[in-house]
């Protein structure tokens, strides 16, 4: 599935905000991908609260119209004051920005293309549109427009609001060096409950580009002390990472491995037949994933595969899942989407793993986290996202975390930083639960500590015995 990508170019989306006010725009619906037909346009697009059209013809116009008001297809008129007509022309600085005529409706609620009088989009379900300054809207076609009534492109997007700094941050963060050196030790000296397991492993499951290889990335190199790569990242339509892999972190170049493991996965995709397979997840979970196994959306891994564990101890199986999410498409999930994550939830939930929520690209989500990281516990449209994610996906608020993960940075950033480091820090909490429930089990059998030993910790020495 490829991705869907917006064509406003960074000075027209600029021009275009400049009229929105404080809000974020999510794409709804690109007639080049979904069609260029009035019921694609309503079945991306209804119900979806203010949205903005846009719309591109050959002579370099972006124009459309805004409206505050649902799409529901009531067949009756709309009367909305916030709505307007605009135009932006690649010669001019401004916008031009039309208010609709008083007295009139702004739209028409109809089953075909959005309707605004002046202008008719989709008309005919044809790349194309009608122009009648007078109805509803007054202006001048060639400067709307230029009187070409061809598109080239016309395009969805919802106009969020982010509102703006919450007066007291919704969680305390010290945003000092003194704890990010604290974070670093106790993340470094950590030991799990259990003494025959030397490292919490932790999966990381999401969507394709949500950041999970990025986040094992910036973890390393928040520790490694400079910028480094070694899981694949990227942005591609397909996952870019098609091998299971588990990365251990060091501290420092040529430093001692943390006591972590996070493991990286395919990324999910709506379509059964694409990307990972829940049952590819379950088997991961239970440690029978050998590392770089190449995934195989179409057949899950069989017993007798190569890359198939089949004896496995408490070191191998996955004592934390970690849902990765973007956050700028958290409102864009589709019930497919939620409905796999719900499959996943539930297997997850049935073999008493605990399980965390990271919400990504928090910066590219709010400008205002952008300014400055450390508004990320004040930003009111941050909050919203997670309240949002955790009542969709069934993740209590607590165990939603925003982070920031390294992506187009020369350089480390200490506030970035000390952000990783306490989800780090509550993903070693979660593991330390799993391990508490194994308690029992592992004192009943305190006297076989080999049943709980990796491979991966024994060594031999010159004589060939296990040490």
């Amino acid at each position: 599935m490829s991705v869907v990508t917006s064509s406003l170019s960074r000075d027209q989306e600029s021009q275009l905000l400049s009229l929105l006010g404080h809000v974020r725009l999510h794409l709804l619906y690109k007639a080049s991908v979904h069609g260029f037909t009035a019921a694609a346009f309503h079945s991306h697009c209804d119900k979806q609260g203010p949205t903005v059209l846009v719309a591109y013809n050959a002579a370099g116009f972006v124009f459309g119209a805004y409206t505050s008001k649902d799409y529901t297809q009531s067949g009756e008129g709309v009367r909305d004051e916030q709505a307007f007509l605009y135009s932006i022309k690649a010669q001019e600085n401004k916008p031009l920005r039309v208010a609709g005529i008083s007295g009139q409706c702004a739209f028409t609620d109809v089953g075909t293309g959005p309707n605004y009088g002046a202008l008719v989009f989709l008309h005919d379900d044809k790349p194309a549109f009608q122009s009648v300054p007078g109805t509803s809207f007054q202006f001048q076609a060639a400067a709307m427009h230029g009187n070409d009534l061809v598109l080239t492109e016309f395009e969805v997007y919802r106009a969020e609001g982010l509102g703006s700094l919450l007066p007291k941050p919704w969680r305390n963060v010290q945003w000092t060096p003194e704890r990010k050196q604290q974070l670093m030790k106790k993340i470094q000296s950590y030991q799990p409950d259990i003494k025959a397991v030397k490292q919490a492993r932790v999966a990381l499951v999401g969507r394709i580009g949500a950041g999970k290889s990025s986040f094992f990335n910036s973890i390393s190199s928040a520790f490694r002390g400079n910028m480094t790569s070694q899981a694949i990242a990227g942005t591609a339509g397909k996952s870019v990472t098609t091998q299971f892999r588990t990365y251990t972190i060091k501290a420092g170049k040529g430093g001692e491995a943390l006591p972590l493991i996070l493991c990286d996965t395919m990324g999910l995709e709506e379509n059964p037949d694409s990307g990972l397979d829940t049952e590819d997840l379950v088997n991961i979970y239970k440690g029978h994933v050998k590392d770089r196994y190449q995934f195989s959306p179409s057949t899950p891994i069989l017993a007798d595969a190569p890359g198939y564990r089949q004896k496995v101890t408490l070191n191998d199986k996955i004592h934390c899942v970690v849902y990765v999410v973007d956050t700028c498409k958290a409102s864009l999930l589709t019930q497919k989407m939620l409905d796999k994550f719900t499959a996943i939830r539930t297997k997850t939930n049935q073999l008493g793993i605990p399980q965390i929520l990271l919400m990504t690209k928090v910066d590219e989500a709010c400008p205002l986290v952008a300014e400055d990281l450390k508004n990320v516990y004040r930003s009111v449209y941050i909050q919203r996202k997670a309240r949002e994610l955790s009542e969709s996906l069934g993740i209590p608020l607590s165990c939603v975390l925003p982070v920031k993960n390294y992506s187009e940075e020369l350089e480390l950033d200490h506030d970035t930083d000390i952000l990783l480091f306490s989800a780090v820090e509550q993903i070693l909490n979660y593991a330390d639960s799993f391990f508490e429930n194994q308690v029992v089990e592992d004192q009943e059998v305190n006297d076989q500590p080999e049943l709980y030993r990796s491979s991966d910790h024994i060594r031999a020495d010159i004589s060939g015995r296990i040490v």
